[in-house]
């Protein structure tokens, strides 16, 4: 049984007469009455009653047709879902994050993913930026926001998707609260909440510090950008953060840029042979990215 003696058998059924059927599939009439003759003969069953002014639905014909028609919308389906696959319109896209990007950059992209593309499900995962690139490159996931610098980057294709600053974050009662810019120097007596040892922005304030001639008294380590700030807020220390985050924070906390600026820069990681799928999500990430960048120069 095949999909084109389905059709055949529909088109019989619906016009009753074989030379009718066969003027609607655009073929003669002999292989459709052969291939009615195999399904029947496949089935078991006599699917028509053959009479001089046309044919009539068997009750086992009259029970075939609806499933035969289902069958060719089902198969029709499956061609337009094999499609979408192929051109990545559909699927299952694995996506790791790191905690920093949770807070600013996944609400950016991710909606607009959706709406560009309603039938792909992502499946999201915090994951650290070392642990994103070593996961890409064993394939369990396909698309990954990362923190760079990172190192062993060979297995991946990276894109910069966003160029920020690190910038200082304390109570709004600290006495130092007013200013719009100071060093980090002046930081060298206070107690810092960190983001945990393996993530980058870790080693990148680290170093920061370092060159500031003081090495950080760590008073709390947390994963997410909103929890840092609740540190902060809570008065456990200071904290220095990527600047688009700055505009998250409460009343009750204040932002002081750097008289040096600390640059800081987020990627999007992928496999060089990326699906296309993978590479829709790439696309959009970075148009949405570019624009909204556009947006802020302009303003």
């Amino acid at each position: 049984m095949d999909l084109r003696q389905l059709r055949y058998f529909i088109a019989v059924a619906e016009t009753r007469n074989f030379h009718r059927a066969a003027e609607r599939m655009n073929v003669s009439q002999p292989p459709i009455t052969v291939a009615i003759r195999r399904l029947e003969s496949e089935l078991g069953q006599t699917l028509f009653l053959r009479e001089p002014r046309g044919v009539t639905l068997t009750p086992a014909g009259q029970a075939a047709l609806p499933y035969a028609r289902e069958a060719i919308i089902a198969a029709d389906q499956l061609k337009g879902v094999v499609r979408d696959g192929a051109s990545g319109l559909r699927g299952r896209l694995r996506l790791g994050i790191i905690g920093s990007a949770t807070h600013d950059l996944l609400p950016r992209v991710v909606p607009n993913f959706c709406k560009a593309f309603p039938n792909v499900q992502l499946e999201l995962e915090e994951m650290t930026s070392v642990d994103i690139v070593q996961a890409l490159g064993n394939q369990l996931i396909d698309v990954g926001f990362i923190r760079l610098p990172v190192i062993d980057t060979a297995s991946v294709q990276i894109n910069i998707i966003e160029r920020d600053e690190l910038v200082i974050v304390l109570p709004a009662t600290d006495p130092l609260a007013g200013r719009k810019r100071m060093a980090l120097a002046q930081l060298a007596d206070r107690p810092f909440v960190l983001f945990n040892a393996i993530s980058i922005l870790n080693a990148i304030t680290h170093i920061a510090c370092q060159r500031a001639g003081f090495s950080p008294h760590i008073q709390q380590h947390a994963t997410q950008v909103h929890t840092v700030l609740s540190l902060v807020e809570a008065g456990l220390g200071v904290a220095l953060i990527p600047g688009r985050s700055a505009r998250f924070i409460s009343d009750r906390l204040r932002i002081i840029r750097l008289s040096e600026p600390i640059p800081i820069e987020l990627g999007i990681a992928f496999p060089p042979d990326a699906s296309p799928l993978a590479r829709n999500f790439v696309t959009t990430a970075l148009q949405v990215c570019d624009s909204q960048m556009q947006s802020h120069t302009a303003d």
